[in-house]
């Protein structure tokens, strides 16, 4: 069966966005999470446009070539202006979370109202065997909470930005995780959990 992964360009201290996220002002003050997609020379094989060093490539392309759909939540949605009418991934279906109506969806993407259990179990039908990327802090805390998540990863960039939307909201029990492997590459360190059970 398909795992369900969540991988997030993080701060050290723990935020996914910078200051004033949102609609129009994509993730805020905080792009510099991102800025070892294109601070190398090792062209990747999955996105467009994205030059990493050798080691993030060779880390990102991996799992990147992993997921067959997406999951996230609405502030994701939203942040990143509907990914533009299709997917964070340039193969991957999206499904979007979400309690309230989304007129704006487009027939590359899906909106879930009824819970992180069905949107996974939507993802996993699209991703044909392949892996469900989970997207977002409270997507991922859902599908912590419901134990439907394998692995975490952690690109954390070595930067506190003081401020933003936290990656890990508060969950309702312990999760314990196995690194499986960490590795320091040029502006972030890649670190991959495993979810113990």
């Amino acid at each position: 069966m398909s795992k369900v992964i969540s991988a997030h360009a993080v701060s050290v201290d723990g935020y996914i966005t910078g200051r004033g996220p949102g609609a129009g002002r994509g993730l805020g003050d905080g792009t510099m999470l991102f800025d070892w997609y294109f601070n190398g020379d090792t062209p990747s094989q999955v996105f467009d446009g994205f030059r990493l060093s050798e080691p993030s490539a060779r880390v990102f392309d991996a799992l990147a070539g992993r997921v067959g759909a997406v999951v996230a939540g609405r502030n994701t949605y939203e942040d990143s202006d509907h990914f533009g009418g299709g997917s964070p991934h340039p193969a991957a279906r999206l499904f979007v979370l979400s309690h309230r109506a989304a007129p704006e969806m487009t027939e590359r993407q899906t909106l879930v109202t009824t819970g992180i259990e069905d949107a996974v179990a939507a993802a996993r039908q699209a991703a044909d065997g392949k892996d469900v990327g989970l997207m977002g802090g409270g997507v991922l805390a859902a599908a912590l909470e419901a134990d439907l998540v394998d692995e975490v990863i952690l690109h954390q960039v070595p930067v506190l930005l003081g401020a933003g939307r936290s990656f890990f909201q508060e969950l309702p029990k312990h999760v314990h995780l196995r690194l499986l492997e960490a590795v320091p590459a040029a502006g972030v360190t890649h670190l991959h959990y495993e979810v113990a059970r």
